[in-house]
């Protein structure tokens, strides 16, 4: 579905036209969402407005923050592509390569956590930080650079006005916290649940062809060919209206971080995997964690290859394929290893490999195809404000 687009408010409150008392109180944000979708979790020091996520948007756009003023948030995060980049490494702005791909966007306010292996990064707020003042890797570059983004941001013909619009409060509204601020609320409504799955889970019985709902049944845990019940176990992983159990929305109490060890890499007697891509392990130190990360929502899947947190699988037939077989192997070469062979208790319980026929792989590649959101890939919500 797509959230409203209050571009006309938006432009009273910059402007100051009508009362001034009404035009100094920013317009709250009025979620659209289907019935079968909670609200996301907002913080308390960051509440949704009109103003304020339309601000995040131009700042998501903008080039001047990055140091060379080459690269956006958006240049990582296409929208035709579900907010990835279609790398299999993100390449920041001075040309160096992130170790892992970049994540979608979409449906960012509901993630447990933000990143592929770091359990600490919970916040849009916070996580905006690491592109920008980042150092290892480099992305957008703006390191010991604050005060010259913020001249850039007092400097801009709309962006003083629109910073005041968005944080009436403050006495100066352009500052960092205000910038990261609003970044995250344009993440938080970036929403995306209009897919033909969505449509059959809401009551439309058209929605799905025979295909994909044979697809869902196997992705649910049906019966196989071979008779076997769960014989996928994908929605232990990948369950859940994210279809991610990494998930977190205003009605949650427990903690729903996730992260799982997939049999990707076993480079030696320890599980490892490639360095700078040890997973948890980076951030924890223990053994057990080698080769853990999160698993994404499979949202808009088809539209966002290639796969895994490093790209390293080209396409959704060959995921399959990696996880019927229970592990990834590598015969030769710097990461040669058996990841079937991943030692307990690093690679999850749940990746057994399973047999599949070729009927069952179809079905299965209709119904992650199905789970596409074509509203999300063009929604002028969600657009560059500076394309052409």
């Amino acid at each position: 579905m797509k959230p409203p687009i209050h571009i006309l408010s938006l432009l009273l409150l910059v402007a100051g036209c009508g009362d001034s008392d009404a035009a100094s109180v920013p317009q709250e944000w009025v979620w659209d969402l289907p019935d079968t979708v909670p609200e996301p979790r907002v913080p308390e020091d960051n509440p949704m407005t009109v103003a304020k996520v339309e601000l995040g948007r131009f700042l998501f756009y903008d080039t001047q923050l990055s140091a060379n003023e080459t690269q956006s948030c958006g240049s990582c995060h296409l929208q035709e592509l579900a907010f990835t980049d279609g790398l299999a490494q993100a390449e920041g702005s001075t040309g160096q390569i992130h170790p892992r791909s970049s994540m979608s966007i979409a449906n960012s306010g509901y993630a447990a956590s933000l990143t592929w292996a770091n359990a600490a990064v919970v916040r849009l707020e916070n996580q905006a930080l690491v592109p920008m003042f980042g150092e290892d890797p480099v992305e957008l570059g703006m390191a010991n650079m604050e005060d010259e983004l913020l001249r850039r941001m007092r400097d801009d013909e709309n962006y003083p006005a629109m910073f005041a619009a968005a944080f009436p409060d403050k006495m100066e509204p352009v500052n960092l916290d205000s910038i990261t601020k609003a970044i995250a609320a344009f993440q938080r409504q970036v929403t995306s649940f209009g897919s033909k799955v969505d449509r059959w889970q809401q009551g439309d019985r058209t929605a799905l062809t025979e295909s994909e709902q044979r697809g869902m049944a196997l992705f649910f845990g049906g019966t196989n060919a071979a008779g076997v019940e769960d014989a996928f176990e994908c929605f232990h992983c990948h369950g859940g209206f994210l279809f991610s159990q990494s998930s977190d929305d205003a009605g949650q109490v427990f903690d729903q971080k996730f992260f799982m060890n997939n049999g990707l890499y076993n480079l030696d007697s320890d599980g490892s995997y490639p360095a700078l891509n040890e997973g948890l392990f980076e951030t924890t130190g223990e053994l057990v964690d080698k080769g853990r990360f999160k698993p994404p929502s499979l949202r808009n899947i088809a539209v966002t290859e290639p796969y895994m947190h490093d790209g390293s699988i080209k396409t959704l037939e060959e995921v399959l394929d990696h996880y019927a077989r229970g592990g990834r192997l590598i015969e030769s070469g710097p990461n040669a290893g058996d990841g079937k062979d991943n030692p307990n208790p690093n690679k999850s319980a749940l990746l057994n490999g399973f047999v599949m026929t070729e009927q069952e792989k179809q079905d299965l590649l209709a119904f992650l195809g199905a789970l596409t959101d074509e509203t999300l890939l063009d929604n002028p919500a969600y657009s560059d404000p500076f394309a052409k």
